[in-house]
């Protein structure tokens, strides 16, 4: 496969770095710019919002021109706009800067997992998609960790720059590695297609249905749940940023267990016992998150939320990779939309929600949403080809 694999889950690497890296930094955030929780929660919506309606933009150039092309230009616009951040003098200026990370990294995930789509047969693929993800995981490991670490000793700002620098090394590497085929332009009908392929998505049922899915799990998890457990620890339990990223970073352990096993679970369980038993397993860990009493109950929770998210999304992730087969880039990004749409909304309102009614019933909510969705999908969704 060109690129190797292991070359994407290294740019997945930078790409969830950013979008996790804030997890244990709002407290300090808000504390910085004098202003409650809920004010700084839209720097994880904001970057969400952008980065779906960049979408809207990345997935069909990405069949036009080439999906690894529009990569490597992704990547470089995500890393100037680290270090733009770093740079920011006030809550709204970063706000700005972080809505436009949100779009400048849109194409990396979608355009990958479509790639693996086109030379990928389905039976194998959420096998290859797994390993693609190990990069994410790892960033989940050590995005939060290091930042909260590098936050108190060096400064928030510190943490922006250091990424911004990783991502625009990691561009160049990328560039380099392709050589001259980056700039060959694709053959087939969907560089032609454009925004009208995200119209055919919706006029077909599977289609509408994956992109409500992916919406209810942006919502409930990556904007309900993922961004908020950090503040839960330091708030109720006193930890510092430092070993709240930690404690949060337990969901990669879990992860790992899942890409080396994608293929294998994929097999013995199938697509549907995969999505039910993720969500009942995931609704328990919200609500031990809602009602533990001590941070080490929160943080063997999280261990296992690692792999019962992944049962869940990566089923999800592989049947985007069949959404719109003529146009992968546009099917996936069509996917990737909806899931930080959803994320975008539900990290406000679920802000929200803390503040007026407090953690518990915050994770309460999320639990007996995710419940939901993985009973839904499973009867509405998955009872249908790939």
């Amino acid at each position: 496969m060109n690129p190797p694999i292991w070359l994407m889950a290294l740019a997945a690497f930078t790409i969830g770095c950013g979008m996790r890296m804030l997890d244990p930094l709002l407290p300090m955030l808000a504390r910085e710019f004098g202003v409650g929780l809920g004010a700084v929660a839209p720097l994880i919506g904001g970057f969400a919002l952008a980065y779906g309606i960049g979408q809207l933009v990345m997935g069909p150039l990405g069949d036009r021109f080439g999906k690894m092309r529009i990569v490597a230009i992704s990547m470089g616009l995500y890393g100037i706009t680290q270090i733009a951040a770093s740079m920011s003098g006030d809550l709204g200026t970063l706000l700005t800067v972080r809505v436009l990370a949100g779009f400048g990294c849109a194409a990396v995930m979608p355009l990958f997992m479509a790639h693996i789509g086109d030379q990928v047969p389905y039976d194998q693929r959420q096998g290859m998609i797994g390993q693609l993800m190990t990069g994410m995981v790892a960033s989940q490991l050590l995005a939060a960790p290091l930042s909260g670490t590098v936050a108190e000793y060096a400064g928030w700002r510190t943490a922006f720059l250091g990424l911004g620098l990783m991502t625009l090394g990691m561009t160049v590497f990328f560039v380099a590695k392709q050589g001259a085929g980056l700039w060959q332009r694709p053959a087939g009908g969907g560089r032609t297609m454009g925004l009208s392929g995200f119209l055919r998505i919706l006029e077909r049922r599977p289609g509408r249905r994956l992109l409500i899915a992916a919406a209810a799990d942006g919502f409930f998890l990556f904007g309900g749940a993922f961004p908020f457990l950090a503040s839960l620890l330091i708030e109720r339990f006193g930890l510092t940023a430092a070993t709240a990223g930690l404690v949060v970073a337990s969901f990669g352990l879990g992860s790992f267990v899942y890409t080396q096993s994608a293929a294998g679970l994929a097999r013995r369980l199938g697509e549907r016992r995969q999505v039910l038993w993720g969500g009942i397993g995931l609704t328990c860990a919200m609500v031990i998150f809602a009602l533990a009493g001590a941070w080490w109950m929160v943080a063997l929770a999280q261990c296992a939320v690692g792999l019962l998210f992944f049962m869940l999304h990566g089923v999800l992730q592989a049947r985007a990779t069949e959404a719109l087969p003529e146009a992968r880039g546009t099917a996936v990004a069509a996917f990737a939309m909806a899931l930080f749409f959803g994320q975008s909304l539900g990290s406000v309102v679920f802000g929200s929600l803390i503040v007026a009614a407090g953690y518990a019933t915050a994770f309460l909510v999320s639990g007996a949403g995710v419940l939901g969705l993985a009973i839904w999908a499973r009867a509405r969704l998955l009872n249908q080809p790939g």
